[in-house]
C-alpha cells in the first residue's frame, strides 16, 4: 500500500519553524539571564550569602588542590596523571575568588609538613586524614573527595543567585568529570 502526499497544505506551523522559534526563545532567555552586573537587583542579604558561598567554594577548591598536592608528593608516579586535574582545581579556586595559595607550591618542593599532614589539613570532608600507601587507594581517596565536593556544590545550586549557581554547576560538572577520570577513565 503506498501513501500519497495530501493535495492540501498542512495547517499550522511547520516543524522547522517551530524549532527555529523555540531556539530563538531559548537564546533570548539565556541572554536576559546573563546581565552585565551579577549583583544588579539583589538585596544585600542575598549578596552576603552569595559571597559566603563563593568564599566557601574557593576554600573547598584550595583544600582539594592541597589534597592533590599531597597525593602527588606521596606518589610521584601519579604526577603526570594528577597534575592537570590539580591545575584545573586551582583555576576553579581562582574563579571563586580564592585569595590563598591552595597549595600552589610545587608538589615536589618540601613544605615542611609531611604529605599525610598536608592531606589531613586539606580535604573536603577530610576522609581518612592520610594519603594511602597504595596508589590505587590514593587515587580512590581523591575520587571520593571530588565526588563529595561535586555533590555538595550541586546541592547548593538552589540556594545561590544565578551567576554563582551557573559557576557552581559548571565546577560541579568538572568535578564529576574528574571522578570519572580518576576511576573508570583512568
Amino acid at each position: 500500500m503506498s501513501f500519497s502526499a495530501s493535495p492540501r497544505p498542512p495547517s499550522g506551523p511547520r516543524r522547522r519553524s517551530l524549532l527555529v522559534s523555540a531556539a530563538g526563545a531559548a537564546g533570548a532567555v539565556l541572554l536576559v539571564g546573563c546581565s552585565g552586573d551579577p549583583e544588579a537587583g539583589e538585596p544585600a542579604a542575598e549578596r552576603s550569602a552569595a559571597d559566603a558561598a563563593r568564599a566557601r567554594a574557593g576554600r573547598d577548591s584550595e583544600a582539594l588542590a592541597a589534597r592533590y598536592a599531597a597525593v602527588i608528593a606521596a606518589h610521584p608516579g601519579l604526577a603526570e596523571r594528577l597534575r592537570p586535574l590539580r591545575e584545573e582545581v586551582l583555576r576553579h579556586a581562582k574563579a571563586f575568588g580564592a585569595k590563598g595559595t591552595g597549595g600552589t607550591a610545587s608538589p615536589g618542593a618540601s613544605s615542611g609538613a609531611s604529605p599525610a599532614v598536608s592531606a589531613r589539613a586539606a580535604g573536603p570532608g577530610d576522609d581518612a586524614g592520610r594519603v594511602p600507601a597504595d596508589e590505587k587507594d590514593a587515587v580512590a581517596l581523591l575520587a571520593g573527595a571530588e565526588r563529595k565536593l561535586a555533590d555538595r556544590r550541586a546541592g547548593a545550586l538552589l540556594e545561590v543567585p544565578g551567576e554563582l549557581a551557573r559557576l557552581l554547576a559548571s565546577v560541579a560538572a568538572a568535578g564529576a568529570a574528574h571522578v570519572y577520570l580518576l576511576t573508570d577513565g583512568g
